[in-house]
């Protein structure tokens, strides 16, 4: 048994898709460069229109006390991409979900009046793993049944 505390891997269906697994690119970065999974083209923002998800062929893990952020790069929106829910948190438990393996996506809107074309190894986005806290009277005992969006529904 590994003492894997956290880290990425290929999602299902992307195993011989050539993926990259992200790395940080500084010494103190505290962000890891997510790449895009596919050529994905996101259109010009109409009102009432749902985000485009962009796929990142990935998953990650982290330890139980722990989730992971997904942000946007601090060039996204100088380019026109703004997360549609201003930043991603994803649970530890979303790991290896029976829905679709923990693949991971960002959600993107772009403001631009013209499309925005994302090529396969673009970086899209960060992660961010951090710690967190409960209160005393905690009672959580739910587990989560599926993938995106499954924490809400009942």
């Amino acid at each position: 048994m590994t003492n894997r505390k956290r880290g990425f891997e290929i999602a299902k269906g992307y195993e011989d898709k050539n993926i990259n697994l992200p790395v940080r690119k500084t010494k103190y970065s505290s962000g890891y460069d997510i790449e895009a999974a596919e050529d994905i083209v996101i259109p010009s923002f109409q009102p009432g229109q749902k985000p485009t998800l962009v796929p990142t062929g990935l998953k990650a893990y982290c330890m139980e006390d722990e989730f992971y952020m997904l942000v946007n790069r601090s060039s996204g929106p100088k380019k026109g991409l703004v997360m549609a829910n201003g930043v991603g948190i994803v649970d530890a438990d979303y790991y290896g979900n029976e829905s679709n393996d923990g693949h991971f996506f960002f959600q993107y809107y772009n403001v631009l009046d013209h499309d925005i074309e994302i090529k396969k190894g673009d970086a899209i986005g960060q992660v961010i793993f951090l710690k967190y806290l409960t209160v005393d009277n905690d009672i959580a005992e739910g587990t989560r049944t599926g993938g995106f969006g499954s924490t809400d529904k009942k």
